[in-house]
């Protein structure tokens, strides 16, 4: 059994809770995992914790009637009001799922919550971009002393394993570039420029179908794309990156003639996040707009979807698409992770 913390409870978290609900199951009779959420924690939402593990009906259906867990029935062994802190160091949680709101220009609290996790011995699961792109050698260093796991598969394109599927199906090839969409906002902006419509009348539809948030900075100047080359580069060819390192533009300035020019040239644009191996064996990083060719293997890739192409030695070019974004998705890389999790903790059941 898979003590789990819920460290964050927004619309990612609960999807993990209600995919677990529902496969438990399969999950069970598949890979022999079984699981608890024996706490949960958030910020906004309150917190509470059961030994024994928590209801999950009642669980969502506090969040869903009244957005907190603060109403969670009272019973014996309920302790409510522990900080993420207090939840990571003093409950018996053997998995903690970091899914906070996390500043991505200084990984916190993400990145601390991470330290505490692996001093005191559990695991961690997170999507934060934070803590992979900012602080992923000192990571991935305590996770190894302290004999636990470190999974971040949503980092990069939520549920689509961009990280995991080259690591495992690709292994023997050299990896020496990889390029991709990495993000979704602007490959929709961009593919509804092509349509014919403006920047920002594009930018305006983006965020009424809930693709770009309030503020799209993050997303319109390249700056998300930037943070999953990062992670890219220290995960998959295991040269550190600085994000800062990288040059950076977005899609801000781009026009609906540069968009006419390319398209009737046989072209389009995609704003590119790109890395690759010098012949030193160091690495450079860059995200910015691109013309590629209409049979580019990434020119095809339209609205908010993602996709990531990486050129090995031995087999040439993979491109691997899907979603980049969206709550159950990235509730699912989640359950990537804890399953690989489980793998390496009880490989005899499988």
């Amino acid at each position: 059994m898979t003590n789990i913390a819920m460290i964050g409870f927004g619309g990612v978290g609960q999807a993990l809770v209600e995919i677990l609900e529902e496969k438990a199951e399969s999950l069970q009779e598949r890979y022999g995992l079984e699981t608890k959420i024996v706490a949960v924690s958030d910020l906004m939402k309150g917190s509470v914790y059961q030994e024994k593990g928590l209801d999950v009906q009642q669980l969502l259906e506090c969040i869903r009637k009244d957005g907190s867990v603060e109403n969670y029935p009272e019973q014996p062994g309920v302790v409510k009001g522990l900080s993420s802190i207090e939840t990571i160091e003093t409950t018996n949680a053997d998995v903690i799922v970091e899914v906070t709101f996390t500043d991505v220009n200084t990984g916190e609290p993400a990145i601390t919550h991470c330290k505490k996790a692996f001093a005191g011995k559990k695991s961690v699961i997170t999507t934060n971009k934070g803590p992979v792109a900012l602080a992923y050698n000192e990571l991935k260093g305590m996770a190894r002393d302290h004999g636990v796991f470190f999974g971040f598969e949503g980092t990069v394109m939520s549920g689509t394993p961009a990280l995991r599927m080259p690591e495992e199906t690709l292994a023997g090839n050299d990896i020496n570039r990889i390029s991709g969409i990495l993000n979704g906002t602007t490959n929709y902006i961009l593919t509804e420029m092509e349509k014919g419509k403006t920047y920002d009348e594009s930018l305006e539809q983006a965020k009424a179908n809930g693709y770009a948030e309030a503020d799209p900075t993050n997303d319109v100047e390249g700056y998300d794309a930037r943070y999953k080359v990062s992670i890219l580069s220290n995960y998959l060819m295991n040269q550190p990156l600085d994000y800062k390192d990288i040059e950076c533009r977005g899609i801000t300035e781009m026009r609906m003639e540069d968009v006419e020019n390319a398209m009737a040239n046989g072209e389009k644009w995609r704003l590119i996040g790109k890395v690759e191996r010098n012949g030193d064996g160091s690495v450079t990083g860059s995200v910015a707009p691109e013309k590629i060719k209409e049979d580019h293997p990434l020119a095809g890739v339209s609205g908010a979807t993602n996709a990531i192409l990486y050129e090995c030695d031995l087999l040439g070019p993979v491109l691997l698409t899907g979603a980049g974004a969206g709550r159950k998705e990235t509730g699912f890389s989640l359950l990537i992770d804890l399953i690989h999790y489980h793998k390496e903790r009880e490989p005899e059941k499988l």
